[in-house]
């Protein structure tokens, strides 16, 4: 890859340092990283939608299909902290976000050939394993991109592109479902879009062997562990992660209620999808002017999410499930964006590993707070959501004035 020349001058430029090539190849870069996202997340959140009941048709009991999701959601967060701390410690950045979309996107086709629901849930399992290894290192090599760019419009594209690709997959084995052609072919058709993000991931990687050389921003200074606003940031968005529902319990709401008739459930998901994709954008381009405020603004807005979607009819039940979406979209995009300018360059994967992995913690323990309080008051649910949603507030004000 060719290094910008640093030193042609842009005027249209904050400050008139910027280039025009540099931005280029910084935009370049981020493209096709949200490409490889976005076939990435056509394959794994295709799949997602049918391997319950797959696991199911292989003999599974509804206690197994559980422990396989939950087993696999949990390692799939906290094993980032180690894979992100590899990264730093190596600099094989590269390298290990292969190694980890190949794991990824080998496993969903797999599933085509599992005979046995104990070899399926390994494929599964293993498949949340992939993405534990990949996202710190590439989101580290995606942050060299944000001086360029500004960190909420790098991270909210490749949000829009990552959450279209999570629109199209399930659709697509929707479509395959409604064909008659079972789960079986739904995992075997998956390995197209699979196929494509190995192939894309391989090009950006000749193309951009060394995306650090992206980064032409004063780097932070080094400093013995973490700033405290890393802290306090995690502590409010732990809140959050504990009070968000998965959409499966909003799924299983709808069912049980009889308030979205079956057919129609997926095609929310979808919906919710686009709106995350929609929203990541939108998102991103006000994180780089209002930086933590876009985090407590759409914060406020999702915290109405739970009484529309689990107390209301079928209207509220499809506006709560469009505002769940835009929460998502915050959660996979401008979060990264606040965590990238709080830590060095050479210390991010490890911070983004550690973040994704007590977010993720929270999120587990969350879920499970939310499935008990719903068998016991629907009511419950949405006072401990929306208390946790509001508690979170105080704590992303205060990270604007904390270093």
């Amino acid at each position: 890859m060719t290094v910008p020349d640093r030193r042609e001058r842009n005027p249209a430029a904050p400050g008139g340092t910027r280039t025009a090539p540099a931005r280029g190849a910084a935009l370049r870069f981020v493209l096709l990283i949200g490409v490889v996202s976005m076939f990435s997340d056509m394959t794994h959140e295709g799949a997602r939608g049918i391997t319950g009941p797959f696991l199911g048709s292989l003999g599974a009991s509804g206690l197994v299909v559980a422990l396989v999701a939950g087993t696999g959601e949990l390692l799939g967060y906290a094993l980032r902290f180690v894979f992100g701390y590899a990264a730093d410690r190596t600099g094989r950045y590269w390298p290990i976000t292969a190694v980890g979309y190949l794991v990824q996107m080998v496993a969903v086709p797999l599933l085509a050939l599992a005979g046995h629901w104990p070899v399926a849930a390994v494929l599964i399992i293993a498949e949340r394993g992939g993405r534990a290894m990949r996202n710190p290192a590439r989101d580290a090599m995606l942050a060299h991109a944000t001086a360029e760019l500004g960190r909420g419009w790098v991270f909210g594209v490749r949000e829009a592109l990552d959450a279209a690709g999570a629109m199209v997959g399930p659709l697509i084995v929707a479509l395959v479902l409604a064909l008659h052609g079972g789960y079986r072919v739904g995992f075997a058709v998956l390995a197209v879009p699979a196929v494509l993000t190995l192939v894309v991931l391989a090009g950006a990687w000749r193309q951009y062997p060394r995306p650090a050389e992206l980064d032409t921003g004063a780097d932070l200074p080094d400093r013995r562990g973490l700033p405290n606003a890393f802290w306090i940031y995690l502590a409010g968005m732990g809140l959050i992660a504990a009070a968000y529902a998965d959409y499966p319990l909003i799924a299983y709401h709808f069912g049980q209620a009889h308030i979205i008739a079956t057919p129609w459930i997926p095609v929310l998901y979808a919906g919710a999808m686009a709106t995350e994709a929609l929203a990541a954008l939108a998102l991103g381009r006000l994180f780089d002017r209002w930086g933590v405020r876009t985090v407590v603004g759409a914060t406020l807005l999702t915290a109405c999410f739970p009484p529309l979607v689990f107390l209301g009819g079928a209207g509220a039940a499809v506006v709560g499930v469009v505002v769940w979406g835009l929460g998502m979209a915050v959660q996979e995009s401008v979060v990264k964006a606040a965590v990238t300018g709080m830590v060095g360059a050479r210390r991010r994967a490890s911070a983004f590993g550690l973040f994704d992995t007590g977010f993720g913690v929270c999120w587990f323990a969350g879920s499970l707070a939310l499935g008990a309080l719903y068998d016991r008051s629907v009511i419950d649910l949405v006072i401990f959501s929306v208390a946790l949603q509001v508690a979170a507030i105080p704590l992303l004000l205060v990270v604007r004035r904390v270093r």
